[in-house]
């Protein structure tokens, strides 16, 4: 791949303390590229979500390290944040605020300068046809326009790296179709989209690549179309259930 690298994931580990002890990834190495849209993909349990969780900077990884410009996200954390965008799940909108000031409050977060916080919420609104909704609280919008807030909230800075955790879940067909063409907008942007989803078809029409992860450890890492021919399979959703009966398979050999 001759795209510019963006991140490299270098051995991380996550393990959570208990009985048993929870080793949720297990070394992990990737590396993630300027201006692709690059799909997390496994069960529940495999790591995606701790995985990307690690990348937003919401947990900390037990070991290893993240490298942006060859350089440690630790070792300076704000600057890291203000080029990331991550879009939760589920919904978390201040009910306190209207929709716009929910968009100014994130704004002011980024520290913008008020005329850019302007013009950049009265952008997204629009771009995400949330503009009617402006002096409305957050409350009274439905799941479609909620999701669609949440974007318009990540993109307000303007991230070179946008993280969307799961973002079409329980979405009308034609509003995740709508947010399809915003990811494939965003990657026309040059802009580097790390996709959670347990949506195979989805994952499939919009990823440069895929990273299929089985219990803590990346299984391997292609594009679909790479995917499909080596597999001999005609769409990712069955390349991905060989996989996971091939996994199952070894697990029982090696009991």
């Amino acid at each position: 791949m001759n795209q510019q690298l963006l991140l490299s994931i270098q051995n991380v580990t996550k393990t959570y303390p208990g009985t048993p002890t929870i080793h949720a990834l297990k070394g992990v190495n990737l590396d993630i590229y300027q201006g692709e849209v690059l799909s997390l993909l496994g069960i529940n349990g495999a790591g995606k979500t701790t995985l990307s969780s690690i990348i937003a900077t919401l947990h900390p990884a037990t070991s290893g390290d993240i490298l942006h410009n060859g350089v440690s996200i630790y070792k300076d954390i704000i600057t890291y944040r203000h080029m990331m965008g991550f879009c939760p799940q589920k919904p978390n909108i201040d009910a306190m605020l209207t929709i716009k000031d929910n968009l100014m409050f994130a704004g002011r977060y980024f520290n913008l300068p008020h005329d850019v916080i302007e013009k950049r919420s009265k952008e997204l609104m629009e771009q995400f046809q949330l503009t009617k909704y402006a002096d409305a609280k957050g409350s009274i919008l439905s799941g479609g326009y909620k999701q669609r807030f949440l974007l318009a909230r990540t993109l307000m800075h303007s991230p070179k790296l946008v993280i969307l955790d799961e973002p079409t879940v329980a979405l009308d067909p034609h509003i995740r179709r709508n947010l399809w063409d915003v990811i494939k907008q965003l990657k026309n942007e040059g802009v580097t989209v790390l996709l959670t989803t347990h949506y195979l078809e989805e994952a499939e029409f919009l990823s440069d690549r895929v990273c299929i992860l089985d219990q803590g450890v990346i299984k391997l890492v292609d594009t679909p179309d790479n995917l499909k021919k080596n597999y001999s399979k005609a769409n990712l959703e069955d390349v991905f259930i060989k996989l996971m009966q091939e996994s199952q398979e070894e697990k029982k050999h090696d009991l």
